[in-house]
């Protein structure tokens, strides 16, 4: 008797047909991951995947889910005398931006040269870094892939400030990089320059105020933030009729790539100011200052730019004290504080990290972190997955 085969699964056996156009609205649904492994069933999967018009549907997909939020963090600094620095790879986290909580690691897939990197920002997905004025990459992790940025169209590079930003009219990737010296004169025209991710080039970029201007990159270790579609840096205007240096936010709009000048909070600086930063809050210009405390300790007070690019609408969010020195590592979106209790007691080092609510001054403590640490928003996207001279590992 001829043994009986089992029969083929009746989804076999029908002939369903599903139309392209709604294959395509599923796909642009999916984790990235799954769609790395679709892009193998057929070629016309992987040329849809892989085109732009899809990333950028899936990109605005991933950004209307409202899932969690991620963070991605780095240590500031690794040991440049360490004999692993060319085998080791430095390893980023990945975690919940509210709590800190780790989802996962990723080792970096390029080597520091000088032993040590910063994360320049952070936008869609897509990271970059910089080890030295020179050297810059872009890289998204979740697609594994990343690009070393061409050399400068300057030629020789002094003292330099990055920031990083979306280009939302042109779906389109930069790279702003300001040159200067370090004796603290004031920029020139030639000294700046933008890589446009479309072009994988570099431009000079003018200057268009009379008045002279000092960038500093005192932002440290925050990113330039982008807000409003400009990044944001802290600077110093020269005023010659009156022989000195006012300070001001230089506001780079990515679009038109012309510089305007924004002023700050007023009595929002003053002689006991040890740092300022620039930073984002739901979308809004923050700033930032550390400052003795009128009672003991130093603390931490927090501006908002309500309406963007009206002085007026600048409000005194929160003010946040510490009783112990405490250095500040990052500012998250939604509002809270990551700082750095620095150990009092001389037979100990260690840092402590902890993340404060600067409404509630609720502190979370015991956070994986064990070194001071860059810190960027993240998401899984398809970001460069379609660009040119680009290193997939």
């Amino acid at each position: 008797m001829r043994e009986l085969r089992p029969k083929p699964p009746t989804l076999r056996r029908r002939n369903i047909y599903l139309p392209y156009d709604i294959v395509l609205n599923i796909l642009t649904r999916l984790p990235v991951k799954s769609l790395m492994r679709f892009r193998c069933v057929s070629k016309s999967w992987n040329s849809s995947i892989i085109s732009s018009d899809f990333i950028s549907t899936h990109l605005n997909n991933s950004k209307d889910s409202h899932g969690d939020g991620y963070v991605i963090h780095m240590p500031c600094v690794r040991d440049m005398y360490s004999s692993s620095i060319n085998t080791k790879r430095t390893v980023c986290t990945v975690a919940l931006d509210r709590t800190f909580d780790k989802i996962s690691e990723v080792r970096i897939p390029f080597y520091f040269p000088f032993g040590c990197a910063q994360i320049v920002g952070s936008c869609n997905g897509l990271l970059c870094f910089a080890t030295s004025a020179y050297c810059i990459y872009l890289w998204n992790p979740s697609i594994r892939i990343f690009k070393r940025l061409p050399n400068t169209c300057l030629g020789q590079l002094r003292f330099a400030t990055l920031g990083f930003a979306y280009h939302s009219e042109n779906n389109d990737y930069k790279v702003v990089r300001i040159s200067r010296s370090p004796f603290s004169a004031p920029v020139s025209s030639h000294e700046i320059e933008v890589y446009t991710l479309s072009s994988d080039s570099w431009r000079s970029v003018g200057m268009t105020l009379t008045t002279d201007v000092l960038f500093y990159d005192k932002n440290y270790p925050l990113p330039i933030p982008l807000v409003n579609g400009a990044l944001h840096w802290m600077s110093r205007i020269v005023e010659e009729e009156e022989n000195r240096r006012r300070r001001m936010i230089m506001a780079f709009d990515v679009n038109n790539e012309k510089f305007k000048r924004l002023a700050l909070p007023d009595g929002s600086t003053n002689e006991n100011i040890f740092q300022t930063f620039l930073s984002s809050f739901n979308g809004k210009l923050a700033f930032i200052t550390w400052a003795r405390s009128e009672q003991h300790g130093t603390q931490y007070s927090i501006w908002v730019m309500k309406e963007y690019g009206v002085v007026e609408s600048w409000i005194k969010l929160s003010v946040v004290p510490f009783e112990r020195v405490a250095h500040c590592t990052a500012f998250m979106e939604y509002g809270s504080l990551l700082v750095c209790y620095i150990n009092d007691r001389v037979e100990s080092q260690e840092f402590k990290f902890v993340l404060v609510d600067i409404e509630t001054l609720h502190e979370k403590k015991d956070l994986n972190i064990q070194n001071h640490s860059y810190v960027a928003t993240f998401m899984e996207s398809l970001v460069l997955l379609d660009g040119a001279n680009v290193v997939s590992y």
